[in-house]
C-alpha cells in the first residue's frame, strides 16, 4: 500500500464532525490502496468524547500520538468556565457581551497564540516527524484544520523532507465566522493572514469543504483548490429504527446560542396553544451538546413538557435519533459568513430520509445542497410566515403517514464515494511529482 501522514489534532476517543471525517477517510483508504499513518496528540483538551467512533479506525491504521502542551488550564481560569472542556459553551467566542475577564483572555488567545493554543505543537512535531518519516516514509501528508497549527506542521514537515502535500480545511481560516470576535491587533491579524497565505501558496493541493469557501480559497492562491464535502457513511444507517409515533422536531449535534432559532420555537407554541393534539404529540428532541440559551427559549416559549434534552450521546444513537425524527432543524448561526458553510450533519440529514428544515441564508451553501437534493428547504430566521406553513405541511402530512423526505443524487455525499475521491487526488497529486 502507498502510505498517507495524516495530521489531525481530532481523533477518537474525541468526539464530533471535526474526527468522523478523516475516522471515515481512513476506514475506506485501505480499499483504495491507501495505509492511514494518523499524526495526533495524546492528550488533546475533549469537548466530546465518543468511544464508539474507535471501532471506525481500520486495522491497517498506523496511530502516532505524542503529548501536546497546551494554555487552556489558565485559559478556562481567565474565561470562567468549568474545569474541563466538555463543561464550557458550544462556543464561547461569538458576538456575545464579555467580561473583562473574558475580553483579556479572548485577547490573549487571538493575539498570542498564533495561529491557535496548539502552536506550541509545532516545533516538537516537525522534529519527531523529521526523524519517524526517514525510518518510515510516507507517500504523501495531509493536514486538516483547524485547529489551524495541523497545516504549519504539514508545512514546515513537507518542506523539509520534500513530500507532497494537501491541506485540508474542513472550516476557513481569516473568514471563519469568529475570526472578527478574536479581538486581533494589527500585528497579530497581519501574522494570521499571512500563515494562511503561506499554507494556501505552499501546499501541493487545497480541499475545501463547502463550494463557497472553495471559490474564496481559490481566489486568494494560484494552488488548486478541490472540493470534497463531508458526508455520511452507509454503514451507520443500515440500523433499523421504528418511529416512536410522536412528532419529533430533532436537531443533532452542537447546538449554539447565537443559531438560536426563536421564531420556530414561536411557531411551535403558537400551534401547541391553539391545537390540543399537536400540543401532545409534539416532541423538540435535542441530542447533543446545547448551550443553555437554547433550552431556555424553549421553555420560554411554553414548551416545557415538549423538550427532551438528551445532551450529549454517541454518533450510532445519534443516527438513530435522526431516522427517529419526523423533521429534522438545522438552524444556522447568525453571522454572514456562515453562507459559506455546510455543517457536517446536513450529510447524514439527508441519508436519514426524514425532511429537513433549515434556518438560515436562503442563498448560502446549505440551501444550495437541501435544493439541489429534495431534502428539505430553508427559510430566513425571521420568516415566520413560511416557518408555519412549512410546520403545518409537516403535520398534516405526518397525520396522513406521508411525511418523508424524497431525495435525489445524495450519492455523490456516501463517504466511500468521497473517500475514492481523495484517493485519486493523492494518486494524481503523487503521478505529477514522478
Amino acid at each position: 500500500m502507498k502510505r498517507v501522514l495524516i495530521i489531525s489534532y481530532y481523533w477518537p476517543p474525541s468526539g464530533g464532525s471535526g474526527v468522523q471525517r478523516w475516522v471515515k477517510f481512513a476506514k475506506y483508504l485501505p480499499s483504495e490502496g491507501w495505509q492511514p499513518v494518523i499524526y495526533t496528540p495524546e492528550n488533546p483538551e475533549l469537548t466530546t468524547t465518543d468511544h464508539s467512533l474507535e471501532d471506525e479506525i481500520p486495522l491497517e491504521a498506523e496511530v502516532i500520538k505524542r503529548h501536546i502542551t497546551e494554555p487552556y488550564g489558565l485559559y478556562r481560569k481567565l474565561f470562567g468556565e468549568g474545569k474541563s472542556a466538555s463543561e464550557g459553551e458550544v462556543n464561547p467566542i461569538n458576538s456575545r457581551k464579555k467580561t473583562f475577564k473574558q475580553k483579556i483572555s479572548m485577547f490573549i488567545r487571538g493575539n498570542i497564540f498564533i495561529p491557535d493554543p496548539r502552536c506550541l505543537w509545532i516545533s516538537p512535531s516537525i522534529k519527531y516527524l523529521r526523524k519517524y518519516l526517514k525510518e518510515h516514509p510516507v507517500d504523501i501528508i495531509v493536514s486538516t484544520g483547524p485547529p489551524h497549527s495541523m497545516h504549519l506542521i504539514a508545512e514546515g514537515l513537507a518542506r523539509a523532507a520534500g513530500i507532497p502535500w494537501i491541506a485540508d480545511f474542513r472550516d476557513p481560516w481569516t473568514r471563519m465566522f469568529y475570526f472578527k470576535h478574536l479581538g486581533l491587533g494589527t500585528w497579530a491579524e497581519k501574522r494570521h493572514k499571512k500563515l494562511e497565505k503561506s499554507v494556501l501558496d505552499n501546499a501541493d493541493v487545497v480541499v475545501a469543504v463547502s463550494p463557497l469557501v472553495q471559490e474564496e480559497f481559490q481566489a486568494m492562491t494560484a494552488t488548486p483548490v478541490e472540493l470534497i464535502t463531508n458526508g455520511y457513511d452507509d454503514e451507520d444507517f443500515e440500523q433499523v429504527v421504528e418511529p416512536d409515533g410522536y412528532f419529533n422536531i430533532t436537531h443533532t449535534g452542537l447546538f449554539a446560542s447565537d443559531g438560536n432559532p426563536e421564531t420556530l420555537w414561536k411557531v411551535l407554541s403558537d400551534k401547541s396553544a391553539s391545537e390540543s393534539r399537536f400540543a401532545g404529540m409534539l416532541r423538540i428532541r435535542l441530542a447533543g451538546k446545547n448551550d443553555k440559551e437554547i433550552t431556555d427559549a424553549i421553555v420560554k416559549a411554553g414548551l416545557a413538557a415538549n423538550l427532551r434534552d438528551i445532551g450529549y450521546i454517541d454518533h450510532q444513537r445519534a443516527v438513530r435519533e435522526q431516522k427517529n425524527a419526523s423533521l429534522l432543524i438545522l438552524p444556522l448561526r447568525k453571522e454572514p459568513e456562515y453562507r459559506a458553510t455546510l455543517p457536517g450533519k446536513l450529510f447524514e440529514y439527508l441519508a436519514s430520509g426524514r425532511p429537513v428544515l433549515g434556518i438560515g441564508q436562503t442563498d448560502g451553501a446549505m440551501a444550495r445542497v437541501l435544493n439541489s437534493t429534495k431534502a428539505g428547504v430553508v427559510f430566513n430566521w425571521d420568516d415566520e410566515a413560511s416557518i408555519r406553513k412549512y410546520i403545518d405541511i409537516c403535520w398534516e402530512r405526518f397525520n396522513n403517514d406521508t411525511l418523508k423526505a424524497d431525495t435525489e443524487n445524495i450519492e455523490q455525499f456516501s463517504r466511500r464515494a468521497l473517500t475514492a475521491r481523495m484517493a485519486a487526488l493523492m494518486d494524481s497529486i503523487i503521478d505529477k511529482r514522478k
